[in-house]
Formats: C-alpha cells, sequence, structure tokens
C-alpha cells in the first residue's frame, strides 16, 4: 500500500487560508496607491468606497462560487462549468498573465520603501536589478512549499500591520482639514472624472479576496471555507484602507505626495520622525514580501490549474505536486516584464502596472459573475451576480483608453490562439 501522506500536499485549513486571503490583498496596493492617486487627490476616498461596495459584492458571488463549485478549480474552473470551455480557457489566460504582471507591480512597491534607505534604488536600472532580485527570493520561497508561503504570508501580515496602525494614529493626530481640502482635486475635476478614472488603479488594493477560490483545491473544506475568508478580508481590508488613505491625504500635500516613494514612511516621518520612518519602512518592505510570496504561489497553483485543463503547456504541472519547472518559468517571464516596463519613476512602473494588471482581473471577475448567474437557481446569487457584473464591467470601461486598449488587444490574441487550445481532445494533456 502506498502512503499517500508522503505523496500528497498537506491542505489548508480555515485559519491559514483566512491569512493568505488578507496578506493578499493587504500589501503593495495600500503602501504605494498614496503617491499613484496624488494627482487624483483626497476625493480619492470617495474611490475607496465605491472599490470596497465593488469588492464586496464580489465576495458575494465567490462565496456562492465556493459552494456551488467546490471542486472547481480556480477561477478557471468556475469559467469553464458555468459557461463553456472557451470562456475557461480566456479566463485561465487572463488571469494567469494578470498575476505575473501583478508580481512586478508589488516588486516595485517593496523596492520603493528600500529606497528610502538607498536612494540609488529609487533610479531606473537599480531599480530593475532590485525588482529581478526580490522576485527570485520569494520564487524560492514558494517552491518550498504552499505551508511555507502561507505561514510567511501569516507572519509578515502582523508586522504589515505596523506601519498602518502608526500611519493612522499619526495621522488622525496630525490631521490638517485644511491640507486635505486642499488636495482634494488637484486638476479640478469633479468626482464624476475622478473615480471613475481612479478605480482601475484602486481596485488594485482589493485583488486577492478570490485567493481562497484560487486555491480552493488546496483547502480541507472548500464548500464552507472559501466564503468565510474572502468575506473576512474584504472587509477588515476596506476599512484599514479608507483609514489610513484619509490620513495620509491630511498630513501631506498632494503636490508633495506625488514624489514620494514611501508614503507611509513619509508620514511617520513628519509627525514623530526619522527614527519611526526607518521602522516602517522595514515593516512595509516585509509586508510587500510576504503579499509577493502568496501572490508567487497563486500564479503557480493557476498555471498549474490550466495545465491540467489543457489551456497551458503541461511543464506547469498538473498532479497534485507543483514541479520546479512552473516557479522557474515564471521568474523567467517576470524578469522579462521588470526590463520591458523600467521607467526613470517608480510610481509611473507601478500605475501601468497595477492599471493593466486590475482590468484584466475585472474582466476575469465579470466571467465568473456570468457563470454564476447562469449556474445558480436562487435569485439573491442571481442579483450578486448582476450586481458584481455591473461592477466589473463599469471599471473596466472608465478604466480608460490605454488599459482598455492593452485588455482588448489581449484578449484578441487569446482568442486566436484558442484556435490551437481547442484541438485539444483530452483536458488534461495540455499543450505540447
Amino acid at each position: 500500500m502506498i502512503d499517500t501522506r508522503k505523496t500528497e500536499p498537506r491542505k489548508l485549513g480555515w485559519a491559514l487560508a483566512a491569512l493568505l486571503v488578507t496578506g493578499n490583498m493587504i500589501g503593495s496596493g495600500v503602501y504605494l496607491l498614496p503617491a499613484s492617486l496624488a494627482s487624483v487627490g483626497s476625493s480619492s476616498m470617495v474611490g475607496w468606497v465605491v472599490a470596497a461596495i465593488g469588492a464586496l459584492l464580489l465576495a458575494g458571488v465567490f462565496a456562492g462560487l465556493g459552494r456551488r463549485l467546490p471542486a472547481a478549480d480556480g477561477l478557471s474552473g468556475y469559467a469553464e462549468q458555468g459557461l463553456s470551455r472557451f470562456f475557461g480557457y480566456q479566463a485561465s489566460i487572463g488571469y494567469w498573465v494578470g498575476n505575473w504582471l501583478g508580481n512586478v507591480a508589488i516588486a516595485v512597491a517593496a523596492t520603493g520603501y528600500l529606497a528610502h534607505f538607498f536612494p540609488v534604488l529609487a533610479e531606473c536600472w537599480p531599480s530593475a536589478i532590485c525588482n529581478i532580485a526580490l522576485l527570485w527570493l520569494t520564487t524560492f520561497l514558494y517552491m518550498a512549499g504552499p505551508r511555507a508561503v502561507a505561514r510567511f504570508g501569516g507572519l509578515s501580515l502582523g508586522i504589515g500591520l505596523i506601519p498602518l496602525a502608526i500611519a493612522a494614529v499619526a495621522g488622525a493626530l496630525a490631521f490638517d482639514p485644511q491640507i486635505f481640502a486642499a488636495s482634494w482635486s488637484p486638476d479640478g475635476a469633479g468626482l464624476a472624472a475622478s473615480v471613475p478614472a481612479s478605480m482601475a488603479l484602486i481596485f488594485w488594493a482589493f485583488l486577492g479576496f478570490e485567493s481562497a477560490g484560487v486555491v480552493a483545491q488546496r483547502l480541507k473544506n472548500p464548500e464552507r471555507d472559501v466564503g468565510r475568508a474572502t468575506f473576512a478580508g474584504v472587509g477588515l481590508a476596506a476599512v484599514i484602507y479608507i483609514a489610513v488613505s484619509a490620513a495620509i491625504f491630511g498630513v501631506i500635500p498632494a503636490a508633495e505626495l506625488a514624489k514620494s516613494s514611501s508614503p507611509f514612511a513619509d508620514v511617520a516621518a513628519r509627525v514623530i520622525g526619522g527614527g519611526a520612518a526607518g521602522f516602517v519602512a522595514v515593516c512595509a518592505i516585509a509586508k510587500t514580501l510576504g503579499t509577493l510570496g502568496g501572490w508567487m504561489m497563486l500564479t503557480g497553483e493557476t498555471a498549474r490549474a490550466g495545465a491540467r485543463q489543457g489551456f497551458l503547456p503541461r511543464v506547469f504541472g498538473r498532479g497534485a505536486l507543483t514541479p520546479p519547472a512552473n516557479p522557474l518559468i515564471h521568474g523567467g517571464l517576470m524578469t522579462l516584464m521588470v526590463l520591458i516596463s523600467a521607467q526613470p519613476r517608480l510610481a509611473g512602473q507601478f500605475s501601468l502596472l497595477i492599471g493593466a494588471t486590475t482590468v484584466l482581473f475585472l474582466i476575469v471577475y465579470g466571467l465568473c459573475c456570468a457563470a454564476l448567474f447562469r449556474f445558480s437557481d436562487r435569485w439573491p446569487a442571481r442579483l450578486a451576480a448582476l450586481g458584481g457584473l455591473g461592477f466589473c464591467g463599469w471599471a473596466v470601461v472608465m478604466s480608460g483608453w490605454t488599459f482598455l486598449g492593452i485588455a482588448l488587444a489581449f484578449f484578441a490574441a487569446t482568442t486566436v490562439g484558442w484556435a490551437f487550445v481547442r484541438k485539444t481532445g483530452d483536458p488534461t494533456e495540455g499543450l505540447v
């Protein structure tokens, strides 16, 4: 008799799943986004509220999918079972590419806080080298196994909440209503223009709420735990994001915030002193690395599911264990993306990457909403699916022509690629 305990990976319980979801959400989004949103100003607070509502709607969608399709293999499994194999393929490729694009953005955020100690890292090519080093460091962490990633993410989450707490308290003590009001809309745009335009950037901070669904095959009880972990992560993250963003815009004028590579450290330096700024920067670095480790696992699991379904080359793995080629290939792809997207300002590179990633993810979320609407026979679930689908469509359309064009070009290319994928008769074979 074969001892399966030695050949099958240990499953994640509810607690570790919740830590993975929360850790993947609270990361680079909140740490560097205030600088990216400086052009929108403190009016971006309205955008945070709208994004939180949209994320809660989508959390309901994924909770419903987790209950009804507990055996589905990630987001592509939801789309395939609820819609068709073609849409499962689109969801798989879109989410997979969005994952490793987003990983590069998280590495950029970590480098931004390292630049607090080493200013040379704020320059184009030194920052690129640092980004590549961080990506490979967390690639090797993922190769150590999913439990190592989840535990590291849980540890870094505790550390990462420290700068958020410091910023919230310091911001409350030093909050200046005049600074907040003067930063409301630096370019004079109204809410009808600024909120939709900032949504692709803001919603980046909520990406990761679907983590439990992506790794459902790694959970002990996916039918129950997907929903619990998803709702808890979204609710906690929304409260934290809104509180700390308000604190930062009430302390640092928008014009100065736009030039920052480490907003939370800058707030601590203004209110408490330089020593506190360094401590905050160290905590932010630890948290972004923990987040990056979690997203590395999601990237690998997405590729593994895609290979099992025949959407990606079988080298990414189809069994219970992830082959070393899976993370190594992703490390190479992300290294290439770092070099392609390098820009003189870290905030500029960060905004480009997160905008493209968020739009890709929103389209995949929309496919999952459509899958739930078609699959479910209960009107509460159908209403949640319609609400989530409406939010995704609105956010994508309002993201701007640059990001919308990137998404349209990407899915046009994958549609052409479908002609080759559909020829594979056995979904477990993958492409060769």
